[in-house]
């Protein structure tokens, strides 16, 4: 049933390639090096990885808090998913990369204006490294956690809207000082990220 979905969905964009409309944004280079209480810096990926990741447009870089503790923030971001150049899930990516998953769910976290959204959340382990992953999918002003319902949307905005463009959104912290610490260092880190990310990524 979910390979004849992504089938289904994928011969359905192709047929519905024509003329797909380019929404205008700005490059993710211009998101702020300070967000909040955390500094960034670039962490440069090799081309054969952005190559093989086929993205628009990417930022990969490591935030700092006071402490020193860090949190990793990857984007991914798609023009246009319609021929082929679709988003790669972590879900395949960590465990290619040696990374094993040990506990997966999803988590609600309250952004400004009071609005809620839902992320995935994973714990995951190589060796004696630990670190917890937040998640999701963000096009059209949505945040999704599911890949399916991505997939979902993205087919419906290729419709009803003539565009099919999206993004990852990824950051991960060690757990080195346990699970419950990790997960608020990430929570902390999205609620100061999202106001400026959602200013960024096309409604």
């Amino acid at each position: 049933m979910t390979v004849a979905l992504l089938l289904g969905s994928s011969a359905l964009l192709h047929a519905l390639s024509h003329g797909e409309q380019i929404i205008p944004r700005e490059p993710l280079s211009e998101l702020p090096y300070s967000v909040g209480v955390w500094k960034g810096k670039d962490l440069p990926l090799s081309p054969a990885i952005v190559a093989a990741l086929n993205v628009t447009d990417h930022a990969n870089r490591d935030y700092l808090d006071p402490s020193g503790v860090p949190v990793q923030l990857y984007i991914g971001y798609y023009a246009s998913q319609r021929t082929g150049d679709t988003i790669h899930s972590p879900k395949n990516c960590l465990p290619g990369s040696g990374w094993e998953p040990i506990r997966s769910g999803h988590l609600s976290i309250e952004v400004q204006g009071g609005r809620e959204i839902t992320v995935n959340e994973y714990v995951i382990q190589k060796e004696q490294d630990r670190e917890m992953v937040f998640y999701w999918y963000q096009d059209g002003g949505r945040v999704i956690a599911s890949e399916y319902a991505a997939k979902f949307w993205m087919v419906s905005d290729a419709i009803l809207r003539n565009r099919t463009d999206g993004a990852l959104v990824r950051v991960v912290t060690p757990s080195s000082d346990g699970d419950a610490n990790a997960r608020s260092r990430l929570i902390r880190f999205t609620q100061d990220l999202f106001p400026r990310l959602n200013d960024i990524l096309p409604n």
